[in-house]
Order: C-alpha cells, then structure tokens, then sequence
C-alpha cells in the first residue's frame, strides 16, 4: 500500500512504542522496531540551520509512512514524497529563527513498524522586514479610507511582492473584494473594488514572522489595526454649476452653493477623501509659490477647515466670496462656502469620507502622493498593481471591538 504522509493540514496519528530492532517477523505479524536506526533527517542534530535549504528525511532501510513537521508556533511544513517512499522533501519554506519539531513513522520492510521524534532550530534572519499600517487608532473613517501598509525595506522582485501581499492579511464585515497595489517599492494601500461598506468592520494585519520574503529578508515582528466606516457620506461638486450637492447612503440630504478655483487655480476634478480638519487654519498664498504683494496673495486665517489633499486642497469658509458661491469661480482652488455651511460641512465630514469634483478645468487628481487619489483609478488598472494580479476577497471578522481577529485573504474563485 502507498506510504501515507502528513502535510500542512493532516493529523499526527500516534506513535507506535519503541522498541530494540527485531529480524524477521512470523507471518501476518506486525513488531514494533527502533524507526531511529531506519531513517535520517537532514537537519537532525544540527543548529542553527539554513532557513532557506530544504528540509529530507531519508529511510535508509525500508520505508517511510507518516512525515509531519511542525514548527513551535504550531504551523505544519508540508511535503513531497518520492514514489519509492524512500525519502521526503519539504515544499514550503521554513521559517527563520523556529524549532521544529520532526515525527517520521517507517516500516522495515519485514513486518517491524515504528515511529521517532527529532528536532531542529533555524538561523536567525540576516535582514526583517516589518509593515507599519494605517488607519491604526479603531476609530470610525469614511467609506473611502484605504489601508495603508509601509514596509521597513524595500521589494523590488516579484516573488518578493507576492509573499508580501499574501502575508498582508485583511477581514472585513462584511466581506468585500479588494486588492493591494504597490504604490513603491516600501507602500502598498488597500482598497475594495467599490467604497468600503456603511458600518463595517475593518482589520488588518502583516503576518509573516521569521517567513522567506526575497533573499535574505526574513518576515520581523507581526503588526495589526482596526477601524469601521460610519455612514457613507460624498460631497459631489460641480465646478460647473457651482453648487455641492451632498449624499448620504446614497440619498441627497443637502445642496450647497459654493465656489471652486478660478481659471489658473482650477480646483482638481476626481474623487478625494478627507484627510484631517481645522477649526482654523492660517493660510499664506506665499507657502504655495503666490508671491506676496502680487494680486493673488492672500494671508488671512480660515475657519472650519476640511482638508483634501496635502497641497493645500480644502473645503472651508469663505464669507468674502458668498456673492459668487452659486454663481461663478473665484478661489485660489478650495471650494469656498459660506461660515454656516462651512460649519455644518466640518460637523458632517471626517476622515475618509468622500468628496468629488466634476466639471472643473484643472488637472485630475492625482492617484497617490498628493492625498488618497487611489478611486481615481479604474478597478482594472488598480489590480495591475497587485503582484498577485487578481482580486481577492476578504475573510469575516471575529470577535467584538478592538478584539476583532484577522482573518486570511483569499483569492477569489
């Protein structure tokens, strides 16, 4: 009967008592012989061995029939068996820095079974690679937030990219397709392929420890985060008509005369997402190349401040231009609003929520760099970003609270 092996998501069966070896056995009669004496394993005895070299377990006498390697943190190493049953490999890398623990079962060939236990510990990574995420305060953002993850080293391989983002775990409830896009060789961010949902809840995780990345860079200490979405909120405004038309959950709740950036500052057409807000902000024309004194120079201090991009892209107050707001453009590029809807805008909004602008004559905004930009990217060209290059859909989360557990992304059937 072919020998049978365990791999990553088989159960151990138990061990056969040990005994000295024995000849041959009377017909039909199984004996119980010393498995050490039949088998050998690449790493046995040794310390301090290479991570990234495989793993064998040889029978130097009859053959194996039960291989299982598992680490101390409790993951299985699964396995290849040759045809003979004379040997095993490994087909997963091993971790760095991890003792594992080897129980091989063999059958002499005449009639004597039995089974040993050998362990083992891996070098320590040369070089680790840990991934700082974002939004990491459990707070509630806007249906727009991604999931920002920047890497301590740099990866410029594929295979690198790709044991990346499958140790880049994400779980959502509900669930939801999404995929990571490698913005640099040190940032990726996280989006569904629609807004993220009304109340979900969100969490995320980097979990590669002492894991084969590229190289000699090795997964380093394991970090996550959580968050939710609140309602889904979008300001849409149109640089055309010069009104803000306001949804929430997809229902119009509010229209607000605004205006937008005049020609040569027009304000950017796209879709933005808040990125933080000020009760009042000091804003000097000379801090973006307006020369002072000229007839565009500007220094005055601004109320109820919601910003958009890191440039200096707002929604705010602007009681001098209250006779155009409706009317015509007349900003240096922020949509300008009167006190009281400035106001009532700053209470509603919060950080990742979504504001859109059509029908401007400025340049698109754009997709990273200067702000989260990234739904200005088609779902198409976003997954060419992905070095798995396929959507994924994320697991549910457990738990309650800042308690919630992290779930394994999979790739979408």
């Amino acid at each position: 009967m072919r020998a049978r092996y365990l791999a990553a998501a088989a159960l151990l069966t138990a061990p056969l008592a040990l005994s000295g070896c024995s000849g041959d056995s009377p017909p039909g009669q199984e004996t119980s012989v010393d498995a050490a004496s039949l088998v050998s394993v690449s790493y046995a005895g040794k310390t301090q061995v290479d991570p990234s070299a495989p793993l064998v377990v040889r029978a130097g006498k009859g053959t194996l029939t039960d291989v299982t390697v598992t680490s101390a943190d409790g993951r299985r190493v699964a396995g290849t068996a040759a045809p003979d049953d004379r040997s095993w490999t490994s087909s997963t890398p091993l971790s760095a820095g991890q003792q594992y623990t080897v129980r091989v079962s063999a059958d002499d060939g005449h009639g004597g079974r039995g089974s040993t236990v050998q362990q083992f510990t891996t070098k320590p990574a040369a070089k680790t690679l840990t991934a700082q995420l974002t939004p990491g305060d459990s707070a509630v953002y806007g249906v727009g937030e991604p999931i920002t993850a920047t890497l301590s080293l740099p990866v410029h391989d594929t295979a690198g990219r790709q044991a990346v983002e499958r140790g880049l775990v994400v779980s959502s409830t509900p669930a939801v397709t999404g995929s990571w896009y490698w913005v640099d060789d040190k940032t990726l961010h996280f989006r569904p392929q629609d807004y993220w949902p009304a109340h979900a809840r969100i969490s995320a995780a980097f979990e590669m420890q002492g894991r084969r990345i590229t190289g000699d860079v090795y997964g380093g200490k394991a970090s996550s985060v959580s968050f939710s979405t609140g309602d889904k909120l979008l300001a849409l405004t149109d640089a055309g008509s010069d009104y803000m038309t306001v949804y929430r959950n997809d229902q119009k709740i509010k229209s607000l005369p605004v205006t937008t950036g005049k020609p040569g500052f027009d304000t950017r057409n796209g879709v933005k997402v808040v990125l933080e807000q000020e009760q009042s902000v000091f804003m000097d024309s000379s801090t973006v190349g307006i020369a002072a004194g000229s007839s565009n120079a500007y220094a005055l201090n601004v109320l109820w401040d919601t910003r958009v991009t890191w440039s200096g892209e707002y929604v705010h107050a602007a009681p001098w231009s209250v006779g155009s707001q409706g009317v015509s453009n007349v900003s240096h590029g922020c949509t300008g609003m009167s006190t009281d809807d400035a106001h009532w805008f700053y209470d509603t909004f919060h950080k990742g929520d979504v504001v859109q602008v059509v029908n401007s004559k400025g340049h698109a905004m754009e997709p990273f760099g200067n702000g989260f930009g990234d739904w200005n990217l088609s779902w198409t060209d976003w997954l060419k970003g992905s070095a798995l290059g396929q959507p994924v859909r994320t697991s549910a989360v457990t738990g309650a609270g800042g308690t919630a557990q992290v779930g394994l992304i999979r790739p979408e059937a």
